[in-house]
């Protein structure tokens, strides 16, 4: 009987490993979650290790042993981090699929542009945790929660200075209305707020994800800022989408506008942001990620300002476990092993 070798590289609970070995009796399944820790202190900065790793996790097994492990390998489940050098150690891989969302995350190992199949979790991570955390982020600025922390520290209340703002009746604008997005919008729309959203293209179908009164394509982004009041940024960094929020954009948004950034630190040039704040052309931003957030610290002229709510990637986390990458995973091994296609491929061109 012909079998297929899956290794999985990230920590999973002995429950989602018996959904993978269910799937069809020819897997043969070597968890090796947690062995290749030691590896990543080495070829990752450090800042990515302390945020990632278990405190003290070393890894397991020799070098040799791991080496084994990668080449005897047909399909790897990886998360993050992982093997940079994951292709030329694995000369049998034929799919990698990664249990985060974003594609982005594998352009510093060798699977980029490689002859290997990859596949993200794109659409299947904690979606509505990350949308809630997105309207919290509009709420603390629309209703001026910043100035607690000011008058706090100033031991006196400027009760003028927190401006609140009625959120029915206001345009949120949703740049990448897919999965995220689109838990966003619905939320936005709970909230009485008109929602409007671009994607790389144009949805052609109809009815709309919920609360949507309108989704355009990339090009339409400009035709809405100037009209939003809230802009939330889901979409997928890719050579597209860099610096995507740009001096010209920020020029382009609605004075006294809320940006939220729930995507990728890239898609925003901070020094361009920075200038908008300084102009006081934004009523607040909320980033859960900023550039080079795997290497160092938030660029200081955002992370010091009070109109700015800096966050370290958390807006996934909740108390609730509701990922479904194993799900995702699990269904497109089964295409996998009856030859048809699976989901969220990655396009190298495209860039996701």
């Amino acid at each position: 009987m012909q079998t297929f070798n899956v290794l999985t590289l990230t920590r999973l609970s002995a429950e989602d490993l018996a959904k993978i070995k269910a799937v069809d009796p020819a897997i043969d399944l070597t968890d090796a979650g947690g062995w290749f820790d030691g590896e990543y202190r080495e070829t990752w900065p450090a800042f990515t290790a302390e945020r990632y790793l278990a405190p003290g996790a070393t890894g397991h097994g020799t070098r040799a042993e791991r080496d084994l492990l990668l080449a005897n390998a047909e399909i790897i489940l990886g998360g993050w981090p992982f093997p940079l050098d994951l292709r030329a150690r694995a000369p049998r891989l034929k799919w990698f699929h990664q249990r985060p969302a974003g594609a982005s995350n594998l352009l510093r190992g060798d699977l980029w542009g490689s002859d290997v199949t990859v596949t993200t979790s794109r659409g299947s991570g904690n979606t509505l945790a990350m949308a809630e955390y997105a309207v919290a982020g509009i709420l603390h600025f629309a209703k001026g929660l910043h100035r607690a922390a000011i008058d706090r520290n100033a031991g006196k209340f400027s009760p003028r200075a927190y401006r609140p703002l009625m959120l029915d009746g206001k345009m949120a604008c949703v740049v990448g209305a897919g999965g995220i997005g689109s838990e966003v919008g619905r939320l936005c729309a709970a909230l009485g707020m008109r929602v409007v959203g671009t994607r790389r293209h144009a949805p052609s179908q109809r009815p709309l994800p919920k609360g949507f009164s309108e989704i355009g394509g990339a090009e339409d982004l400009d035709r809405f800022l100037p009209d939003s009041d809230m802009v939330v940024i889901c979409c997928q960094w890719t050579p597209e989408t860099n610096r995507l929020f740009n001096k010209d954009r920020f020029a382009t948004m609605k004075a006294g506008s809320i940006l939220v950034n729930v995507a990728r630190g890239e898609i925003v040039d901070e020094d361009a942001l920075a200038d908008a704040l300084a102009r006081d052309h934004l009523r607040g931003v909320v980033l859960d990620v900023y550039v080079g957030e795997f290497e160092h610290p938030p660029m200081d002229r955002l992370w010091s300002d009070p109109r700015v709510l800096i966050t370290p990637h958390i807006s996934g986390a909740s108390d609730q476990d509701r990922h479904g990458a194993i799900g995702l995973f699990c269904d497109n091994l089964r295409a996998w092993i009856d030859g048809r296609p699976m989901r969220n491929v990655i396009d190298w061109e495209r860039g996701y």
